[in-house]
């Protein structure tokens, strides 16, 4: 069975970026665009892995989390930011993300990244 991972940006350059090189290293994605849909999707589907933006339009990537962490807090979580303040980075360490990649980011890093926490779980 494929590792499922659902891909939570609004950015469509980014997600066909994400989809195409996931997809490729074997894994099964789903796309939200929005932080609403997310929540939608992950209370209807089963994921081994979340890769979200932080920002968002409607629910941010940081109720996001939390929302996972309290309704399926074994599901893995790596962010994907333009942000390079700390504050931002730390607040989602603080919740219990398991990494943190900054955009523009290597589809190579990302896929190892993702490898590697998927291993963990």
């Amino acid at each position: 069975m494929k590792d499922r991972i659902l891909i939570v940006e609004d950015n469509s350059m980014v997600v066909k970026s994400l989809h195409f090189k996931l997809t490729k290293d074997g894994y099964e994605t789903v796309v939200a665009s929005d932080g609403r849909e997310a929540l939608k999707v992950l209370k209807e589907q089963t994921f081994h892995l979340l890769i979200t933006d932080l920002m968002l339009p409607f629910v941010s990537g940081i109720e996001l989390i939390e929302f996972v962490k309290n309704n399926i807090p074994d599901l893995p979580i790596i962010v994907l930011s333009t942000s390079t303040q700390e504050e931002v980075i730390m607040d989602a360490f603080n919740l219990g993300v398991e990494d943190f990649i900054t955009k523009p980011f290597s589809p190579n890093e990302l896929s190892l990244r993702v490898r590697r926490t998927l291993q963990k779980k």
